[in-house]
């Protein structure tokens, strides 16, 4: 070791500034290579675990549908995560926090909870968090995109156009957002009503229902304009009154599925339309 540093002192700086970072990348990538690639809690709760990258967030401005809100700016993820292979369960709430606030319990232990606001998914996180299996939190809007994307650039994970066969939505036989209906009762599902877990096809990374099912809180109160330029592991603003509401519902029409689309609401709102999915940090 004493002759490695004897010649090391003789090299010029860029060189051992080169061999620091392609180093620090090495670390960083057989770090993740020795994470479990999956993992299962003490509750059923699986999760996937999504690596460092970068990506483009929001849509594109000839994207169909799309907002004022979603313009396009690269996002670095630079640690990895574990994300919920699913959305948080009846059946994972009830076990946890002894009871079901669920409207929906007619679809079973196996649908997503819902009608659950943001301070709700904070309490249930505090209490998981507790039983010391590592460290729990709601996804970022920049992680949830990513994973939601899963290395897509199209308006949904699977492609350009709303698919009733890939997600489930526009199940509402009481409104004018009803084109899937007569697909979900083929399928044997409920009418006006989210699904169980896994229904649908997953997405290439392997995460189920991201598209439709139940809106998902995010960590981050809402802004309207994202930040400009380049940015790295976002957080969103540091306060405001709104929280972050991703991925459309069962309730509504396709075009709030889509990858980019934002949404928000009151942190003690409560929505039989909305629910959560965790992430898990990566030690």
């Amino acid at each position: 070791m004493k002759n490695v540093w004897k010649s090391c002192r003789h090299m010029p700086v860029a060189p051992i500034v080169s061999l620091f970072f392609v180093g620090l990348l090495l670390f960083s990538h057989f770090s993740v290579m020795a994470q479990s690639k999956e993992y299962v809690n003490s509750l059923g709760m699986e999760f996937v675990l999504i690596s460092p990258g970068g990506f483009i967030m929001g849509s594109p401005s000839d994207e169909t549908y799309r907002d004022p809100d979603e313009d396009q700016h690269k996002v670095t993820i630079s640690r990895p995560f574990y994300i919920q292979v699913t959305e948080v369960t009846q059946a994972q709430w009830k076990a946890l926090m002894g009871s079901n606030p669920s409207y929906f319990k007619r679809c079973g232990e196996n649908c997503p909870v819902d009608r659950v606001s943001w301070l709700d998914c904070q309490k249930f996180i505090r209490k998981l968090n507790d039983l010391g299996e590592g460290k729990y939190r709601l996804p970022t809007e920049a992680e949830w995109e990513y994973a939601c994307r899963s290395g897509t650039t199209t308006a949904y994970s699977w492609g350009d156009n709303m698919d009733c066969s890939r997600a489930m939505f526009e199940n509402n036989t009481r409104r004018d957002a009803k084109r899937c209906v007569e697909y979900i009762k083929d399928k044997g599902l409920k009418e006006d009503s989210p699904a169980p877990v896994k229904s649908y096809g997953a997405s290439p990374w392997g995460i189920f229902d991201m598209h439709g099912n139940v809106w998902e809180w995010c960590q981050d109160w809402y802004e309207e304009d994202y930040p400009e330029g380049e940015v790295e592991d976002p957080e969103g603003p540091e306060d405001g009154n709104k929280r972050v509401r991703r991925g459309g519902s069962w309730f509504k029409h396709g075009t709030y599925l889509r990858s980019a689309n934002r949404n928000y609401a009151h942190p003690a709102s409560r929505y039989r339309t909305t629910g959560l999915r965790l992430v898990r940090e990566a030690s």
